[in-house]
């Protein structure tokens, strides 16, 4: 399945061109992709490990982000979205057993809650933090909007401004008390709507998904440079507020125009890194490596390039950072955010007494 919200996933198209891991003991945490089952696309805990293993990239860790995957099907529909959390703590207890490889795959639980409840969202949080099993560490409310509707996922689009309703603020004045952090999709015309409520709200952890969801297609098509500079601009003053994170990943989606799949060829890592540099090292320069976090956001970006081709160009655009600066950008500023330490530190103990 696809549709008009996707581009179509070709595994032929992708085998075309397999590129072996550069630095494949380099430990990662890809720190946002889905799991769902739908109507002629599954990608499920086999899939995943799939990629991973025929990627020769060494993730050690995984967080599972909100995709209205297994809500309950029945019971009051505010709390139906807590059967996602349930459904991804069971891959991750899976994973967990150490049966499937080194990956803790799922070991952060990003799920679903309406904030617009306002204070009664409090009701869906606890059970989202019960079901979670230790893993759970917060929400993602889509809030993706623009004047022309066909760049929106009709199952997820916001009303307008929906960042600065006083319901919506209401319930997201709820997370911070719980431990528990805020994951934001949104178009890249919005990003000064973020950093309106960052500032409104500096307590709470604001995690920025896609590198701040950058339009290319529609009304934005043929405009790269002056989209460019226009984010470049807000995304700077948004990185202002300490409390906001970055994910620097997603670009290989729909709307963002790059036209990976229309090539004869999935495109290499090299042909990445060109395409992504403004983009990655606006973001890094902007928030500090502290800050920032490499995210895949497969299955949705699978119809662009491969697993492999999306961390070897990541591996490419930060050959000259240190040591540390890397660590921090493929795994300890996601460790931090979702507090898995423990995870991946195992993971090393296992690999270096065995």
């Amino acid at each position: 399945m696809t549709g008009p919200n996707y581009l179509a996933v070709r595994q032929d198209w992708l085998d075309r061109l397999v590129e072996p891991a550069s630095e494949p003991d380099l430990p990662i945490f890809d720190a946002h992709h889905h799991l769902w089952d739908r109507p002629g696309w599954r990608y499920l805990f086999d899939e995943l490990l799939a990629d991973i293993s025929t990627s020769g990239h060494r993730i050690v860790a995984t967080a599972f982000m909100q995709c209205q995957a297994m809500y309950r099907a029945d019971g009051p529909p505010a709390l139906r979205p807590v059967g996602e959390t349930e459904f991804a703590n069971g891959i991750a207890a899976m994973a967990a057993s150490g049966r499937y490889g080194e990956t803790r795959v799922c070991a952060a639980i990003i799920g679903h809650a309406d904030l617009r409840l306002g204070a009664g969202v409090k009701d869906v949080l606890y059970a989202h933090l019960k079901a979670g099993g230790g893993r759970f560490r917060g929400v993602r409310h889509i809030t993706t909007w623009d004047a022309d509707s066909s760049l929106t996922n009709p199952l997820s689009a916001g009303p307008a401004r929906m960042l600065a309703d006083s319901r919506f603020r209401e319930g997201f004045a709820c997370l911070a008390p719980l431990g528990l952090l805020f994951e934001a999709w949104l178009f890249h015309p919005q990003l000064p709507e973020l950093a309106d409520l960052s500032h409104a709200f500096p307590q709470t952890t604001i995690v920025l998904n896609h590198c701040g969801g950058i339009l290319g297609i529609g009304p934005y098509a043929g405009r790269r440079a002056d989209i460019l500079a226009e984010w470049s601009r807000d995304i700077r003053a948004l990185a202002r507020h300490d409390n906001v994170n970055v994910k620097i990943g997603g670009l290989g989606m729909r709307i963002n125009g790059f036209g990976f799949e229309r090539g004869d060829d999935p495109p290499s890592s090299e042909h990445l890194a060109a395409a992504w540099r403004p983009y990655v090292e606006t973001c890094i320069e902007a928030f500090g490596p502290d800050r920032c976090l490499f995210e895949r956001n497969f299955p949705v970006d699978k119809g662009s390039y491969s697993y492999g081709a999306c961390w070897n160009a990541f591996k490419r655009l930060t050959r000259a950072a240190s040591p540390s600066d890397r660590n921090a950008l493929f795994r300890g500023t996601a460790e931090r955010l979702y507090g898995v330490d423990s995870f991946t530190h195992a993971s090393d103990r296992i690999r270096t007494t065995h």
